[in-house]
């Protein structure tokens, strides 16, 4: 009995000396690789629009492994990029709390000013949560539950 108590204390002395920091050292190292190789990934930096495209590029490649098929979130886009978009120019929806069902009748582009909404997609497990600064695109058919958090102050485009 001794025995085997002293091997647990040992595995996870074992645990928290040398695995524990071999952790930290590997995401520490990913994080420096990422501020020094991919810095647009934090939103108030000072690059050109090419680098910008390159950031939201590898983001959608990023998020979009967790998302279901055909949904598109870009955090924190550009000026530029909202400008070439016209997104001031969209109508406007405001919404408190609120759990609603939703389809999407035609491909809908919304940017979110404020506001914090938990996405419940037909055929997804879970959810997914989209908030302001972000530009998010649902394709036409999708069925999700809305569920608003904070509410929400949006622009949306509706494909023609």
């Amino acid at each position: 009995m001794v025995n085997k108590l002293l091997e647990d204390e040992y595995r996870k002395f074992l645990t928290l000396t040398l695995v524990l920091p071999m952790l930290l050292f590997s995401a520490s190292l990913l994080l420096s690789y990422y501020s020094c190789n991919h810095s647009t990934i934090t939103p108030h930096t000072n690059l050109t629009d090419e680098t910008q495209e390159d950031s939201n590029k590898l983001m959608e490649i990023i998020t979009s492994s967790n998302l279901p098929p055909g949904v598109k979130i870009e955090k924190n886009p550009s000026e530029s990029k909202l400008t070439q978009l016209g997104v001031s120019s969209w109508p406007k929806w405001e919404g408190g709390p609120i759990k609603i069902p939703w389809t999407f009748n035609t491909k809908e582009t919304m940017y979110l000013l404020e506001g914090k909404v938990n996405i419940y997609a037909e055929g997804y497990d879970g959810f997914f949560e989209i908030g302001a600064g972000d530009l998010v695109e649902f394709p036409k058919g999708m069925k999700i539950t809305w569920d608003v958090i904070e509410a929400v102050n949006k622009h949306y485009y509706l494909e023609k």
